[in-house]
């Protein structure tokens, strides 16, 4: 039980992010996601392209 209780009271010493904070920081997340994925499929296109043009 006392890990129990050690728990709680470092519990109360966490600072929760607000709202506004929080949806902003989802956003970025959401963002950088997109971002890199849209990097990903433009590196990925290009270098099949590359390739084909090679085998070819």
């Amino acid at each position: 039980m006392k890990f129990l209780a050690s728990v709680k009271d470092e519990m109360k010493k966490v600072t929760w992010p607000t709202g506004k904070k929080l949806r902003k920081d989802v956003i970025i997340v959401i963002e950088t996601s997109l971002i890199f994925a849209v990097l990903f499929y433009l590196m990925d296109t290009g270098i099949q392209t590359a390739f084909s043009w090679i085998i070819k």
